[in-house]
């Protein structure tokens, strides 16, 4: 029986299964984005999270502290500076998983695994795409706009009389 046997295991040894999940959050906070499967995600995912809140307070003791996890310091400046600063208002739920499909040669899911706060593109179009009823009411409102177009309309014309004059 497997009672109380939460996390996954991943078909590897605790060693090797430390040692990737260590080169994968130090990719993912160098980058901020990997390709991976779904189930190595959502173990990176337990992994970093807690990593990054450890980084919202940058004392000596957490850095080594995360140290001990990453072994990377290029990667604990970059976790310090620039990832701390974008999440330190943020309560928690720092990466998100997005599904892309399946691999060509075993099938296995794949997605990407990146950091919330700095894909920029995502959160353009999560802005445009947001819309409710009372966005709808407000077009009502839109005769002002035609009006803001009418002098815009009226200098092509002026062009033209000018071009005839000449």
């Amino acid at each position: 029986m497997r009672h109380n046997k939460k996390f996954n295991h991943l078909g590897r040894t605790a060693s090797h299964r430390a040692a990737m999940l260590s080169n994968m959050a130090v990719s993912l906070i160098m980058h901020k984005r990997i390709t991976t499967t779904v189930a190595k995600a959502k173990a990176l995912k337990k992994y970093v999270e807690p990593l990054i809140t450890k980084s919202k307070q940058d004392t000596t003791n957490s850095r080594r502290v995360v140290f001990s996890y990453l072994q990377d310091k290029y990667a604990i400046t970059e976790l310090f500076g620039a990832i701390a600063e974008k999440v330190a208002d943020r309560p928690g739920g720092y990466t998100r998983i997005i599904k892309t499909g399946f691999r060509a040669n075993d099938n296995a899911p794949m997605c990407f695994i990146e950091l919330v706060d700095f894909d920029e593109n995502m959160a353009k179009t999560a802005k445009k795409a947001k819309r409710t009823r009372r966005s709808k009411k407000s077009s009502a409102e839109a005769p002002a706009a035609p009006v803001a177009e009418a002098p815009a309309a009226e200098a092509p014309a002026e062009a033209n009389a000018e071009a005839a004059a000449e």
